[in-house]
């Protein structure tokens, strides 16, 4: 495997040393099982898709653009109240 030099602050790097010597980890070690966890944004989109259609395909399920805006902006509503804004 190649190596890669990635120019962060230095306390960011501090920061994330601690946090992988605490987990036993070399910052090499939990850079790249941290690189693991993540999902790119094509693999998120394609997961969600995957979601969506299986939703479908259970209980037929399949609000428009429209409708998916409107419940996003209700949750936007419900939460703005619960947090006091």
């Amino acid at each position: 495997m190649a190596d890669a030099n990635v120019r962060i602050p230095a306390e960011t790097r501090d920061r994330l040393a601690e946090v992988a010597a605490a987990e036993h980890l070399s910052l090499r070690a939990y850079l790249a099982r941290l690189a693991d966890s993540l999902l790119t944004p094509a693999e998120r989109a394609e997961r969600a898709e995957r979601a969506r259609q299986e939703l479908q395909a259970w209980n037929g399920y399949n609000p428009d653009a429209a409708h998916t805006e409107d419940l996003d902006a209700e949750l936007d509503r419900r939460l703005a109240r619960a947090s006091g804004r």
